[in-house]
């Protein structure tokens, strides 16, 4: 009897410690790189065979070891490889590609993806739409101007309003495509991409209706304030501050003094060079570091994200009127010019101060 229990505890030793190293093989050998789902674009050339495209896996780093991958094919002997392009991802497992090479059913090389990141604006998201799908950018700015197909929008979409068809606007749905990453058919019209993504705006922006609606700003001046801090606040944490100080700004008729106003208002790329005292100063609805005008722009001057927009909801109320980012990106807050001269002055004294 003892030594029937010694064999079965042996038994279940044995059985534990073959679990364990199967699992840390599997782990170390055929799981998944990382959890990370992104799609990558994978090309399986004719007569390619699964052993033949094992080091370009490893590259992509589709895989951790192309011992593990091998061995997976050895053993298991999948299908024939079909040519063409597949979409696979690093938290996909050995066992995970092999089934989706061996279903043999390759991307449709129509389909393409766009990541749009939070902060672009409009000229930059036509030059994306225009470089992967059949849209001309021509194409994209005669749409934004067209005064029946705004009235179909205004009609459909809450948040959409007829302040996106003031002439001063440069582009009627800027601030309004929310930045995410996207598939589309290169076929598919631009008025069909702007669909699908003011989709997407509608499903972030509904949670926060019922706060939106009963703001003392309207909803095209809330869009507006958050591309501002979009640009203006490099770090996530300090866009709610961002937004108390231009809220304090605006509640005593103050310019915004916001440089990435003038930027957009000259259809310049931001930081790229320093803006001219001309530039400045000049009269346009949508620079707030001139004297023309206090208060809000015309409209967005980029497509804000998700955190933006909740920061011109929810912002962090206090005393300050004045801030500034250092290069690393953390932003100083400062109650008047004084202490926010001196902010930058020692800034500059410690070669944190950003230079063109």
């Amino acid at each position: 009897m003892k030594q029937y229990r010694k064999l079965i505890i042996i038994l279940s030793i044995i059985s534990v410690v073959i679990i364990i190293l199967g699992y840390t093989f599997f782990h170390n050998f055929m799981g998944p790189v990382s959890q990370d789902k992104t799609k990558i674009d994978f090309i399986v050339e004719p007569n390619s065979t699964y052993l033949t495209i094992a080091n370009e896996l490893k590259d992509e780093h589709l895989i951790k070891s192309t011992f593990g991958y091998k061995l997976y094919i050895k053993i298991f002997n999948p299908e024939l490889l079909k040519a063409g392009k597949y979409q696979l991802t690093k938290a996909m497992s050995v066992m995970d590609i092999i089934h989706l090479l061996e279903e043999g059913k390759p991307a449709n090389p129509n389909i393409v993806r766009i990541t749009f990141r939070e902060g672009l604006n409009m000229r930059a998201i036509a030059k994306l739409i225009a470089t992967k799908t059949n849209n001309s950018v021509t194409d994209i700015y005669a749409t934004l101007t067209g005064s029946d197909y705004l009235d179909s929008l205004i009609s459909k979409y809450w948040f959409l309003t007829s302040a996106i068809k003031n002439p001063e606007i440069y582009y009627s749905l800027e601030g309004y495509l929310f930045p995410d990453t996207y598939e589309f058919n290169k076929q598919t019209s631009i008025k069909e991409i702007f669909s699908i993504m003011l989709n997407n705006t509608l499903k972030k922006l509904t949670p926060f209706k019922e706060e939106i609606t009963n703001s003392q700003y309207k909803i095209h001046e809330l869009i507006t304030l958050a591309s501002i801090i979009e640009l203006e606040a490099s770090n996530s944490n300090d866009r709610a501050g961002v937004a108390g100080v231009f809220y304090n700004r605006l509640n005593d008729s103050w310019t915004l003094g916001s440089d990435v106003t003038t930027y957009y208002a000259e259809k310049k790329e931001l930081w790229v060079a320093d803006l001219t005292d001309l530039e400045l100063h000049a009269c346009n609805a949508y620079n707030t570091r001139g004297t023309c005008f206090t208060g809000l722009p015309i409209g967005p001057v980029s497509n804000p994200g998700l955190e933006s927009i909740k920061a011109v909801i929810e912002p962090r109320m206090g005393q300050y009127y004045y801030f500034v980012a250092d290069k690393t990106g953390k932003t100083y807050f400062n109650v008047n010019v004084t202490g926010h001269n001196k902010t930058i002055a020692d800034l500059k004294s410690r070669n944190l101060w950003f230079q063109y």
